[in-house]
């Protein structure tokens, strides 16, 4: 499993940086994955996905198996509302939604998450 992520202010960068254990991919106008990834994102404007994102989900969305994003809490029901907007989009699971660059509890909820995933894709592949 692989994160791909997508930083402007540096908040989701810093976030990921401090999880463990995953190959981690910073969107570019380049990046293609045909492999498993989940996805961290921030919330931009009024509660919208980065044009950034939505660019690279064009080309990448066929392996996308879960979202994440960072907001600020003030925002109220904008919170983190581009995790809500891909989730639907792409019918998704939302993982974890995080304020900023997350705490350590974020990271470990995360984390959590993402090895549950690995997890179920491994006992798919072993029941084909």
């Amino acid at each position: 499993m692989i994160i791909v992520f997508d930083s402007l202010t540096g908040n989701v960068e810093r976030f990921v940086k401090k999880i463990q254990g995953f190959n981690k991919e910073k969107i570019h106008n380049t990046l293609i994955v045909n492999e498993p990834y989940v996805l961290v994102t921030y919330t931009t404007g009024k509660g919208q996905v980065p044009r950034s994102t939505l660019d690279f989900l064009n080309n990448n969305y066929k392996y996308l198996v879960a979202v994440a994003a960072s907001g600020n809490k003030g925002w109220g029901d904008m919170y983190a509302l581009s995790a809500d907007i891909i989730s639907s989009a792409y019918r998704v699971p939302i993982l974890h939604k995080f304020e900023l660059s997350g705490l350590r509890s974020d990271i470990d909820i995360f984390t959590q998450e993402v090895h549950k995933f690995v997890a179920n894709s491994k006992m798919d592949s072993t029941e084909q």
